[in-house]
């Protein structure tokens, strides 16, 4: 009985032991990381800047200064909202001059034209100029971009100048179906030296009805797109990432069918 004690007593030490060597936030003999441990942010480098993990409530942190205090607080992801028929634009929008100077950043291709002929009808062969860089950066596919919403960069470009207009992604025949992107009526969009809010703003005050415009502040960029028929215009802010549409590694089928056009697409007129 007393060996029986004596084996019995060994057996709890050496299991307490055990126990407490257990590294902080695991379990006895597991390597995964507790629930706590796994909820916790953690920073990570892109691109030589510290950046704040989204977590798994959908929600991330924002800090800013205020009088020398610094104030931080949780916010959604995603934040999205019907736009008030009242701050929609009433008066018709006048004639743009036509004039785009683009550069697609996912081509590294750029084009400068006018949409406009002479007598003020579109310039097809300028339209597929634009289309042509607005096409799919994974399949190559081409389709005719909706020219009201060239009409809409011209006037982004007249209001800041002129200046070359860096285009973030056009269509994008990879897509859900229900993405303005997949329709060939969006664009996600910049300006070197000008803010996002600013070009945001303005991109507002074109929307006379069933227009989505959205701001990207991490990834500096903003978003203008035509809704289907029907839909109300909508506003949002997005804080996650963005792909730019990176090329895939994986081969396609329409990539090697090699025609890298789907109809409509506009073909250059002489």
């Amino acid at each position: 009985m007393r060996r029986k004690a004596l084996l019995l007593a060994a057996v709890l030490v050496a299991f307490v032991g055990t126990a407490s060597a257990a590294p902080k936030g695991r379990s006895p003999g597991l390597g995964a990381r507790s629930g706590k441990v796994a909820a916790r942010e953690a920073t990570t480098k892109t691109g030589g800047k510290a950046r704040k993990s989204i977590n798994d409530k959908g929600t991330t942190k924002q800090c800013s200064s205020n009088g020398g205090k610094r104030k931080c607080k949780r916010v959604a992801v995603f934040q999205g909202h019907n736009a008030s028929k009242s701050t929609l634009r009433a008066e018709p929008l006048q004639k743009p001059t036509g004039d785009i100077w683009l550069h697609a950043e996912n081509l590294g291709e750029e084009t400068k034209v006018n949409i406009y002929k002479q007598d003020g009808s579109y310039d097809d062969a300028a339209l597929a100029k634009l289309d042509d860089l607005f096409r799919c950066r994974q399949t190559g596919e081409v389709r005719a971009v909706r020219p009201e919403l060239y009409e809409q960069l011209s006037r982004i470009s007249d209001h800041f100048g002129g200046k070359k207009i860096e285009l973030v992604s056009g269509f994008r025949f990879a897509e859900r179906s229900s993405s303005r992107h997949f329709h060939a009526s969006a664009m996600d969009i910049r300006i070197k030296d000008v803010s996002i809010r600013d070009m945001y703003n303005y991109a507002e005050s074109l929307d006379g009805g069933n227009m989505g415009i959205g701001i990207y502040p991490t990834s500096q960029f903003i978003h203008v797109d035509f809704r289907a028929p029907g839909e109300p215009s909508y506003r949002w802010t997005d804080w996650s990432g963005h792909s730019s549409g990176k090329k895939s590694t994986k081969s396609t089928k329409s990539q090697k069918s090699n025609t890298n056009r789907t109809q409509p697409a506009r073909k250059p007129v002489s």
